[in-house]
């Protein structure tokens, strides 16, 4: 496995160092990663996709003064689309919303703004920003993930390594189904700590041997590698090692540092349309 923790790409990298935390609003402080990073080492051409998609970020703890000095909250969600040149990291992403919180903003919607435009600085992109009040409690309410679940199949684990071509078809049939699992665990490229997901798998084509589908994704257990790149690793090995002609891959990782990702790969949508938020975020 290709191991990318010393790539020129990620000197000057907070991840893994400690740091000063800046309370005054500083946009330097965000950190992009080119996404080709990982993408060459799957033989993706960022010129021809093979995919499309966005990664879905969700920040709990965004604060600033008003005019007065006064704090206010706000939960904010941020869509990146998987067309972006960069992603952001995500320590970097922490400590640019806490620079925020001593600074004083004119209104919600010049905050909003500021996010907009720095955010889409970084990656290269245009990204969609949305803030909801703190008492809105419908902005994110907890649902059951579709389709069925795989995590009870009676199956042994030997091995932690990656290994795409133990993905096996169980038969020729065509079927569209839609699978999940809360059991995909990958750890952070840098600092090694765990992060945590349910990933959702909707497909056309030839059925999967879910056994062999619980195993894959149970060997991420060990393997250091970004959301984003975890979910488009699972999106390539899919489509490589088994006749599929429709899919979607989308993880609900939990938070970190008050802030969750959530990325989404599909061949024929950009937007998710699963509306999902497992109780573990």
């Amino acid at each position: 496995m290709t191991d990318y923790s010393n790539s020129p790409d990620l000197k000057g990298s907070v991840l893994g160092q400690s740091t000063e935390y800046v309370d005054v609003y500083t946009p330097s402080l965000l950190f992009p990663i080119a996404r080709k990073l990982n993408r060459d080492a799957l033989n993706i051409d960022e010129a021809e996709l093979p995919f499309k998609g966005q990664d879905i970020w969700t920040g709990y703890e965004l604060s600033w003064l008003n005019n007065k000095g006064k704090p206010q909250v706000a939960v904010a969600l941020f869509t990146f689309e998987c067309q972006s040149s960069h992603i952001i990291e995500s320590k970097s992403f922490k400590l640019y919303l806490n620079s925020f919180n001593q600074t004083r903003f004119e209104s919600i919607d010049v905050v909003k703004q500021h996010l907009i435009d720095d955010l889409s600085n970084a990656v290269n992109s245009t990204v969609k920003v949305t803030l909801y009040n703190p008492d809105d409690y419908n902005c994110l309410p907890c649902t059951a993930l579709p389709g069925e679940c795989i995590d009870d199949l009676d199956i042994e684990i030997n091995n932690y390594d990656i290994d795409a071509n133990s993905l096996k078809a169980k038969s020729d049939n065509v079927v569209t189904e839609t699978l999940y699992s809360h059991l995909l665990k990958s750890n952070c490229l840098i600092t090694s700590q765990p992060d945590w997901a349910s990933v959702i798998i909707r497909y056309t084509g030839e059925q999967i041997c879910r056994e062999s589908l619980l195993r894959y994704l149970i060997s991420f257990r060990t393997h250091n590698e970004f959301h984003e790149q975890c979910v488009e690793r699972i999106y390539s090995d899919l489509t490589t090692q088994l006749n599929i002609k429709e899919l979607e891959v989308y993880a609900r990782y939990t938070r970190r540092g008050g802030l969750d990702i959530n990325p989404y790969r599909s061949t024929h949508y950009n937007d998710t349309p699963f509306a999902v938020k497992i109780n573990r975020q």
